[in-house]
């Protein structure tokens, strides 16, 4: 994933050319099999189980509401209190959960990966 950062945010991107937030997420999915996703921010976040703030490991969704009027924004959860993410400012990058913006607007996550590309996510398989 290192090697997406700082990829530029394009609206509707699914590539390495240039990724939106669920765009990005599809790509990185994608990698490792993890299954099918709709294409959506607001779509994916009815996907999978819903899973509690606390209990996040490695490749659960988390979604933000960062317009105002719902799910707006998505990202990869990868431990250690953080997330990678296609920002529509910066591109992909790495942020916290605790920043204040993201901690402000932080709606729900959802598991969508199998047990299989957990480990494979994480190296395990």
């Amino acid at each position: 994933m290192n090697q997406l950062l700082g990829t530029p945010y394009v609206w509707g991107g699914t590539t390495v050319a240039g990724f939106d937030c669920s765009g990005f997420i599809l790509y990185i999915l994608n990698k490792f099999n993890a299954g099918d996703l709709p294409r959506t921010s607001q779509s994916q976040a009815k996907a999978g189980t819903a899973v509690a703030k606390e209990d996040l490991r490695v490749g659960d969704l988390v979604f933000f509401n960062t317009l105002g009027n719902g799910i707006s924004h998505a990202g990869i959860y990868i431990g250690d209190g953080e997330f990678a993410h296609s920002s529509s400012s910066k591109g992909v990058r790495i942020s916290k959960l605790s920043e204040s913006y993201y901690a402000d607007r932080y709606v729900t996550a959802r598991r969508v990966v199998s047990e299989t590309s957990y480990l494979a996510m994480t190296g395990q398989k």
